[in-house]
């Protein structure tokens, strides 16, 4: 969310760039069509599924010669929209804030089914409920987003925002700012929860949606462009095989998937690699049909949420901003 939301601004400035990719046009090796995949973070267990599709071969058997690159400091959203990236890995609240102001960026898929985040705090801050906020201090990167959903968990314990010392610590990791006199923070569990597992680190976590259902929403999320889904839809539809068949053997077999990722980033923790992998082999998919499958409740629900805690200039039309059209075997939205 962090990487999405510091990059809105770049988002609206580039948006109106509709140039697709220079190397997208061209044949990649073996006559391959070449396509550019964001990340919108580096290398990390959201992002396996990707890498094991191109490691078994699954994006050449679709006939697509896949780039997978970090961001920069433009962010995935705006290469995307822009047409610079063909595809990315971005976050259902950044393509609401986007769609919101006319940008064409679509979700295409959901990489993991439920909202795995939430509040953390060392144990002994003895926080293990929203009410539990109030005289602490939270480390954040300064968005309004962090400060409604705050304020919205507060409210549902009878106590309010305007008792919390709200901290911006920039990029700041989770372990380095509870040196930093930071009693709690937003994380996600499948990464800094695990690596808390394996420091002996003791923390107690408020998940969202624990106290919502409106913040079930789904992070991370594969994108592309409007441009994109009407011009080469059979890309899209190739390219959503593959990774669907990625992300598959990530949920198989993650021991196996954990060690593809630290090949293509070796310099990644090994044992938190492997122990995120095995935490999140049951959250891609979860209750979901199929992985990827989005729900139109979901993008909804969401929005409303939004839009209520004043974060949208005007609605959503959720049906645009994404679909599950290119999916394998179809599926309604």
């Amino acid at each position: 969310m962090k990487k999405a939301l510091m990059a809105f601004a770049a988002v609206l400035l580039l948006a109106s760039c509709s140039n697709t990719t220079e190397n997208s046009k061209e044949q990649g090796k073996d006559n391959k069509q070449k396509i550019t995949v964001v990340l919108d973070w580096t290398p990390n267990t959201n992002h396996t599924g990707l890498y094991a599709a191109e490691e078994k071969g699954y994006f050449a058997e679709e006939g697509l010669d896949v780039d997978i690159i970090t961001p920069g400091e433009s962010g995935a959203d705006s290469l995307v929209a822009s047409g610079k990236a063909d595809f990315g890995v971005s976050y259902q609240e950044g393509i609401t804030q986007a769609r919101v102001q006319g940008v064409p960026i679509v979700s295409i898929a959901a990489i993991i089914q439920h909202n795995t985040s939430g509040f953390a705090s060392p144990a002994e801050n003895n926080i293990k409920s929203p009410k539990d906020f109030a005289g602490k201090t939270y480390g954040g990167w300064g968005s309004e987003v962090e400060a409604s959903v705050i304020a919205s968990l507060m409210k549902q314990d009878n106590a309010d925002i305007k008792d919390v010392d709200i901290v911006n610590i920039g990029d700041a990791d989770y372990f380095t700012a509870m040196k930093q006199n930071i009693d709690f923070a937003w994380i996600y569990y499948g990464w800094t929860g695990v690596e808390a597992e394996l420091r002996g680190e003791k923390i107690n976590m408020i998940y969202l949606t624990d106290y919502s259902d409106k913040l079930d929403y789904y992070t991370p999320v594969l994108s592309t462009n409007e441009k994109m889904i009407a011009d080469k839809p059979e890309t899209v539809k190739a390219f959503l095989k593959a990774a669907t068949k990625g992300y598959e053997y990530t949920i198989d077999n993650p021991d196996d998937a954990a060690s593809i990722l630290l090949k293509h980033a070796p310099d990644l923790d090994e044992e938190l690699v492997k122990k995120s992998q095995e935490w999140l082999a049951s959250k891609y998919q979860d209750d979901a049909p199929r992985w990827g499958e989005q729900k139109l409740s979901v993008w909804e629900n969401y929005s409303d949420w939004m839009y209520d805690n004043k974060l949208l200039e005007k609605k959503l039309d959720a049906d645009k901003a994404f679909t599950n059209e290119f999916l394998p075997e179809g599926g309604e939205e």
